[in-house]
């Protein structure tokens, strides 16, 4: 039995976040356009060149058993979800999602597995974005009432 396109995207979305590099949280986006098909995809992770946050190394010490330490990661790591912004290293998903978009007025569909902060929201409203997809809901509500107000659609995936 053929998936709907909402599983199908999801999943992509999903498959993606596996190559986060931010300790905090792995987050997947797909931008699809309105025929369906794929524009970009981005996961969550600090910029270009730089140490990833999830780069674990074992530490073994005597009379103990080895720990995992990540020697890069940032200072809002730890820190619970939806604070502490300022310090996180992390792009977001979406945004390398858009910077990996050749135009970003054929987006129509945005599939992400949690979504998005009031930035990344702000962002996908100067596309041609007319839905967000998403499995978790961000800890944030301003982005869904911006989102909404915008006369866009905001919809959480069930799975399962």
């Amino acid at each position: 039995m053929r998936i709907s396109r909402d599983t199908w995207a999801m999943e992509l979305a999903v498959v993606t976040a596996k190559r986060a590099t931010c300790l905090r949280r792995s987050v997947g986006c797909v931008l699809l356009n309105a025929r369906g098909h794929v524009v970009a995809t981005g996961y969550n992770g600090v910029e270009s060149g730089q140490p990833h946050c999830n780069e674990a190394r074992s530490v073994v010490y005597p009379d103990k058993p080895s720990d995992l330490v990540y020697p890069h990661a940032c200072s809002a790591a730890h820190a619970p979800s939806g604070t502490d912004l300022e310090a996180c290293q992390a792009v977001h998903a979406e945004q390398n999602a858009l910077l990996q978009c050749k135009d970003v007025y054929t987006i129509q569909t945005c599939y992400t597995t949690t979504s998005p902060c009031v930035t990344c929201a702000k962002l996908l409203l100067n596309t041609s974005c007319q839905e967000i997809i998403f499995l978790d809901e961000y800890p944030q509500s301003a982005a869904k009432e911006m989102w909404l107000r915008a006369g866009r659609r905001w919809r959480q995936l069930k799975v399962g």
